[in-house]
């Protein structure tokens, strides 16, 4: 549907101005009449040539979303009204997309719809998480508290993934030298020592012969190699987009041997933190539950969530379905029955989340610390193991003569 621009006054005399999305001007002044303006002008919004080329469409990051958090709730706990406090947000919005995004939000929020309904709208700004506790914050009648815990709940949230990232970062460098390293031996470096030895006219030593044989696939079939590799890569994620395979592999990462004890960690202060945050906002815990499930990232944790969120409609405890997932911890599942028991689950809940929290970093700390003399060694005694088995014809050479 077309965008449309429009000016006038509210019944105040106070000149106000938006854009509406509507599929004709017609519609446009019925929304403004509702909204009593007066004395409208309306046209047509001019239509950008890259509107629909989401390539140059910068994202909408979690950082704009913390800080639009953090001021609406400001706002509406200083006794600003909600649509004067997003119009204000909305003007000082540096990022086109995210502005665009408000632009809309706030004229369905001046046409009767509630803020949770008008988030729904946008999944990629606004997840089910989000809109879900504005929800409760609107019903209750504690927004701004809302918007404050939701703030400090994504700030952590991306703190936890920034440790995840950080912790991955260095493998990923020196996995990328070294393949970079090889590459460049065995087509370059390898050849001119393969050019060598034929002119000696020597048998070549076994280790030599692996590596120059390699040299020479390579060479030969590099444009294959690379096509391999990506139908290896298109083959794979087709696999883990289906159910079963998305599933087998998630089960498989959490019980690796170094990276499982990490990932399993971050599922369970991961779990607990989102559903602490909706049930101390007043989110029913089946809803809060069918929320996590859908965030959580991890097959394995979905449906183990999922088995829970079944067991409470049935009437049993939380913490049996969660120990027989074999996800959560021993104590972890002790501390949430007693938690449910005394009617503190959530208090609970955030105290094993800022507990794993401690524990993650801990785990990222060990992780960085084997994986540095591990790829040292990998990376030295991959480069070593080819220069030795260039250099064993010259030892036999030299010997020879």
């Amino acid at each position: 549907m077309p965008v449309y621009i429009w000016k006038g006054k509210n019944s105040q005399g106070e000149k106000r101005h938006g854009e509406i999305e509507a599929p004709d001007q017609t519609a446009v002044l019925a929304q403004l009449k509702r909204q009593r303006i007066s004395d409208p002008v309306i046209k047509e919004k001019p239509k950008d040539l890259f509107a629909n080329v989401t390539f140059f469409k910068p994202k909408v990051t979690g950082k704009d979303i913390v800080i639009f958090t953090r001021q609406l709730s400001t706002m509406i706990d200083a006794g600003l009204p909600l649509v004067q406090g997003l119009e204000i947000l909305e003007k000082q919005q540096e990022n086109p997309t995210f502005k665009k995004i408000l632009v809309t939000i706030r004229s369905d929020v001046e046409a009767g719809s509630t803020l949770a309904d008008s988030m729904r709208k946008h999944p990629k700004a606004f997840d089910n998480l989000f809109s879900n506790m504005i929800e409760a914050g609107e019903t209750g009648g504690i927004l701004d508290t809302i918007l404050s815990r939701l703030a400090a709940f994504i700030e952590k949230s991306m703190a936890l993934k920034k440790k995840i990232k950080g912790a991955m970062t260095y493998p990923t460098i020196c996995l990328a030298i070294s393949i970079l390293i090889l590459g460049v031996i065995l087509i370059f470096v390898v050849p001119v020592f393969d050019k060598m030895f034929k002119d000696f006219g020597s048998t070549l030593p076994l280790p030599t012969q692996i590596v120059v044989n390699m040299s020479n696939f390579i060479k030969s079939n590099f444009l294959f190699v690379i096509i391999g590799l990506f139908i290896l890569s298109m083959i794979f994620k087709k696999i883990i987009s289906t159910p079963k395979g998305r599933l087998a592999f998630d089960r498989f990462l959490l019980k690796a041997p170094v990276i499982g004890i990490l990932l399993r960690k971050v599922a369970v202060a991961k779990f607990t933190r989102t559903l602490s945050t909706m049930l101390h906002s007043g989110v029913p815990i089946l809803e809060a539950l069918q929320v996590v499930a859908k965030t959580s990232g991890n097959k394995v944790i979905e449906n183990a969530v999922y088995r829970v969120a079944d067991s409470i409609a049935e009437g049993r405890p939380i913490a049996e379905p969660l120990e027989e997932s074999g996800v959560f911890p021993n104590m972890v599942v002790q501390m949430i029955n007693v938690g449910e028991s005394v009617g503190a689950l959530d208090a609970m809940l955030e105290k094993i989340a800022d507990f794993y929290d401690e524990e993650v970093d801990q785990a990222v700390e060990n992780l960085t610390a084997m994986i540095e003399p591990f790829m040292m060694v990998f990376l030295g005694g991959m480069i070593g193991g080819i220069v030795v088995a260039m250099y064993l014809p010259i030892f036999k050479i030299a010997s020879v003569v």
